[in-house]
């Protein structure tokens, strides 16, 4: 995954959480924004707050879920282009992620990276993601 493809600044962080779209699965949760703009390829970021575990549990998460990503990203770029779409995701591990398969972890960013590739474009309906803001 290389720089390019990853989303590393705060502001990015907080417009996907407050205007973007969620897609759930066993032991992640992406939020994600679609935009009809160019580069048409994904930028994946990763949140793992403290409440998963000391720094070593996640750094390791982080590090699984980057592997995951690195193997999916192709495929989901590839859609996006087809469509003329770019993408913001953040991937939120759940505690499941420590333990799970790799092979699993592959499998869930795949299903959520194909949920994404085939969702309209344009932020959330609204209400949809307030998460106790205003």
């Amino acid at each position: 995954m290389g720089r390019g493809s990853r989303l590393l600044r705060h502001a990015d962080f907080q417009r996907v959480y407050e205007t973007g779209r969620r897609q759930f699965s066993a032991n992640m949760t992406f939020f994600y924004l679609l935009n009809p703009a160019a580069p048409f390829r994904a930028q994946v970021g990763f949140t793992v707050g403290r409440v998963m575990g000391p720094a070593v549990v996640r750094n390791r998460i982080r590090r699984r879920m980057r592997d995951a990503v690195r193997h999916e990203l192709p495929a989901l770029d590839r859609r996006l282009a087809a469509r003329e779409l770019s993408a913001e995701v953040v991937i939120n591990p759940k505690k499941g992620a420590f333990q799970a398969e790799m092979e699993k972890l592959r499998s869930e960013v795949a299903k959520g990276f194909a949920a994404i590739a085939g969702a309209e474009p344009g932020p959330a309906p609204s209400g949809a993601n307030q998460r106790g803001r205003k």
